[in-house]
């Protein structure tokens, strides 16, 4: 029999939010709700500047192989059954850690979705073997995204060039950072 690393759960209630594997079948809600949020995640996110269809196949697809190869855990972040956006866990930020990632529509800004799935996916995190440290990177520029891991207790611990300069950013990323030790010492909410 084949050793499987663990991964996380596929499913986790995440109060206001519930968070769910991704799959092929959400291909059309995932378009609707990427489309409604484009003006909202051009500034940010250079992967909406071209977004189409066939992109959005691709990542869900993309989806399926990074979770069965671990390397990646994506999610739908759900509020009462409809896609209020995206999270997930990526693994590259080297051996021991995870890095998180989120987008949120616009009509669920605000509202504690993407600080509830954060907390979420950093529990799952460190529910996994090996995982010392989480990350979440964001431009300078990009202040409610910084308010999440701030309020979480993270710490920024540098800031670098990113891969791609967002249009509303300068291109310098806000790296922040927990690790086992603190979040499971009391800085979870």
């Amino acid at each position: 029999m084949r050793h499987v690393a663990p991964a996380p759960a596929e499913a986790i209630d995440a109060g206001p939010a519930v968070l769910r594997r991704w799959r092929p079948d959400d291909l059309d809600a995932s378009c609707a709700a990427v489309f409604a949020s484009l003006e909202h995640l051009r500034p940010w996110m250079p992967w909406a500047l071209d977004f189409s269809r066939a992109a959005q196949a691709e990542f869900l697809v993309g989806s399926g192989r990074d979770w069965d190869a671990r390397a990646g855990f994506n999610y739908a972040i759900l509020v009462d059954g409809a896609i209020a956006g995206s999270a997930g866990l990526m693994a590259r930020i080297g051996p021991g850690g995870l890095e998180i990632g989120y987008w949120v529509h616009p009509a669920y800004t605000r509202r504690g979705v993407a600080t509830a799935a954060a907390a979420a996916l950093t529990d799952q995190a460190f529910a996994l073997p090996g995982i010392e440290r989480v990350q979440i990177v964001h431009d300078e520029l990009n202040e409610a995204s910084g308010g999440i891991p701030r309020k979480l207790g993270f710490t920024e611990i540098e800031r670098r060039p990113l891969d791609h300069k967002p249009l509303a950013g300068t291109g310098i990323g806000v790296v922040w950072e927990v690790t086992r030790a603190q979040w499971l010492g009391g800085a979870s909410l």
